[in-house]
């Protein structure tokens, strides 16, 4: 691995709301307080923003360096010309009338030096910003992704999607459009204007302090710009999220659009979105408008007074005309960056506010952490205990109340209970998706928490209803399981499951691309592949969480065939309301409200007149 693709692993974070650029005041608080609670917010989110950058420029630190010295060089090569042609004026042509031409030659000489390093240096910054901007721009990329993949279930459960891609996308392109050609514009516009300011003393202070007055207005409508641009271009950032997400919503939800006919409502919902970017981005623009004009306005007022002190001064004899022509080239060339680096201010706004939400999104935390000491577990025979284990989803009431709870090695359980009784939220604390809030779960004897994670992903499988299925060819999917497996391995596991012979039908046999999530098979065939993934990796602990409440009764009966072969002789937690799947079971669980309420053998529970006697009796009668 590259050291590039190494470096974002070791950035650490601290917890934060991933859009903690506002937030509602505790209740009691006066409107005062209140406003002080949002500096302080703000400034510990732009603080939060300058770490992640410092983070990123530190892996990249001589680069940096290099640029930065690129930039002062070569505008010290660009500010050098008007002082030259001045020295040539007042000094050099006086001394070839009086018959030396050295002094006009070296002077002509110097100017084409100062001309040619200020093009060949500023060739070179730039050069240099584009490999900056995009070494920071991959580590980010990278950063973003993998803290993304490694965040606890509970933070994708609450964060929606197409709020993930956003960061992904356009905040990550503001961040381009700021490092690749903002953050160089502005630099070389300080640099220079800096320079000339210096220069312009260095010849006449007096027209250097006209210079220093000239930059009250201008600090005064860069302040006004800037206070009402940052507000301007949050609110962009913030309906171009909400435009993207029911954008990606719409279209991954499309099949429900279409069942409930919702293409009007969703265009209606699009337009106001649409309409409200609009509007925010009109407001974005018409602040420019104000801004870059006003700033264009103060230069040339500045110029035109320099033009005339300087005149009335050449008159009087106290001022060289060679440096008054200087003083005006600079006078002009002093307020040329300001276009630059007002587009800038735009670019680093959009930026900023980008900035906010990726370096909030890497400041959460995963919730269910590695071991600081793993224990290894290559071999587990898939014993599972509760012990006096509680759960509560974050700050929510307790799903989970105090549950002693053992399943030996090798048993079938089959929990069953109506929706919301607690099923999922057990299979999901034996998965380790999240760690329980009181207690511990064990598997054979050792502590979930202290497990090695490769060891656990190995020793415990789940299988969803959803039998996701990820782009490529159905070999590939089932190798999930076991990436390292062979082809034989491989076509072996979908034989044990019964998949061998549909997936030979297919167009290319095992090769087949099932592109759009299984779009070329049915949902009981995308439903064996995942029983044949689950197989491939063997696991200790099989978790089947709703496999086949989405089959019709002939795809239940081929995957049923191939559940039985899957669960072997493994420990196998299976979560269903189709009590047909319980048969197969030596146990089961009914939960109610997160605790077990009846435990024993199918054929005795139905047999008695408990919770899962009248479940199956009406599962019976659904059936007539």
């Amino acid at each position: 691995m590259t050291k590039a693709a190494q470096r974002p692993r070791r950035r650490p974070g601290r917890k934060s709301s991933p859009e903690a650029t506002a937030g509602t005041a505790p209740a009691g608080v006066s409107n005062e307080d209140e406003v002080l609670l949002d500096r302080a917010q703000n400034r510990s989110v732009r603080a939060r923003s300058f770490r992640l950058l410092g983070s990123l420029i530190r892996p990249n630190r001589r680069q940096f360096v290099l640029t930065i010295a690129l930039v002062v060089v070569s505008q010290a090569a660009r500010v050098a010309g008007p002082a030259i042609i001045a020295f040539g004026i007042d000094s050099a042509l006086p001394a070839l009338i009086a018959g030396n031409p050295v002094q006009l030659a070296a002077a002509g000489g110097a100017y084409l030096l100062a001309a040619v390093l200020g093009a060949v240096l500023t060739a070179g910054y730039v050069r240099a910003t584009a490999r900056l901007s995009q070494a920071m721009l991959l580590d980010l990329r990278l950063w973003v992704f993998r803290h993304t993949q490694r965040l606890s279930l509970e933070f994708h459960e609450k964060y929606t999607s197409g709020r993930i891609i956003s960061r992904q996308t356009s905040d990550l392109e503001a961040l381009r459009e700021l490092l690749d050609s903002g953050v160089s514009s502005l630099a070389s516009g300080v640099m220079f204007m800096l320079f000339t300011a210096v220069t312009i003393f260095a010849l006449d202070w007096r027209t250097g302090l006209l210079i220093l007055a000239a930059g009250v207005p201008m600090f005064l409508l860069a302040r006004w710009y800037q206070k009402h641009s940052q507000i301007a271009f949050r609110s962009s950032r913030v309906v171009s999220a909400k435009l993207i997400v029911h954008f990606i919503e719409t279209m991954t939800g499309i099949r429900a659009v279409k069942a409930f006919r919702r293409e009007p409502a969703n265009a209606t919902r699009y337009d106001e979105l649409a309409e409200d970017y609009r509007q925010a981005t009109i407001r974005s623009i018409n602040l420019n408008g104000v801004f870059q004009p006003g700033l264009v306005l103060i230069g040339n007022l500045t110029v035109a007074v320099v033009l005339a002190a300087g005149g009335f001064r050449v008159l009087e004899g106290s001022l060289e005309v060679g440096a008054l022509l200087a003083l005006l080239l600079y006078s002009k060339r002093f307020f040329q960056p300001v276009d630059q680096m007002a587009l800038f201010y735009n670019s680093f706004q959009s930026a900023s506010a980008a900035l906010e939400k990726v370096s909030g999104l890497l400041e959460e935390v995963p919730t269910v952490r590695p071991p600081r000491n793993p224990v290894s577990l290559p071999k587990a025979r898939g014993a599972v205990e509760f012990r006096d284990v509680e759960f509560r989803y974050a700050d929510g009431p307790q799903v989970i109340p105090p549950l002693n709870l053992a399943i030996p090695a090798g048993q079938t359980v089959a929990l069953v209970g109506q929706t919301g009784a607690g099923k999922s939220t057990l299979a999901k604390l034996i998965a380790r998706f999240y760690d329980v809030s009181a207690g511990s779960i064990t598997l054979d004897g050792v502590d979930l928490r202290e497990v090695d994670a490769k060891d656990l992903r190995r020793s415990v499988v789940m299988v969803t209803q959803e039998a996701f299925l990820f782009s490529g060819s159905v070999a590939e999917n089932i190798a999930l399981g076991r990436p390292d497996a062979s082809r034989e391995e491989i076509e072996a596991a979908a034989q044990a499951v019964g998949a061998d012979a549909f997936i030979r039908e297919l167009p290319e046999g095992y090769d087949t691309d099932v592109n759009k999530r299984g779009g070329r098979v049915s949902s009981g065939q995308r439903q064996l592949i995942s029983f044949a993934r689950a197989f491939l990796a063997d696991p200790a602990v099989l978790i089947l969480d709703e496999a086949t409440s989405s089959l019709d009764l002939p795809s239940e009966r081929l995957v049923q065939e191939g559940l039985q072969r899957l669960l072997g002789q493994r420990t196998a937690l299976i979560i269903a309301h189709r009590l047909s799947t319980v048969a197969i079971a030596d146990r089961v669980l009914v939960v109610h409200d997160g605790e077990v309420v009846e435990d024993g053998k199918p054929a005795d529970l139905i047999g008695g007149t408990g919770r899962f006697a009248a479940l199956h009796a009406a599962w019976k009668d659904s059936l007539v």
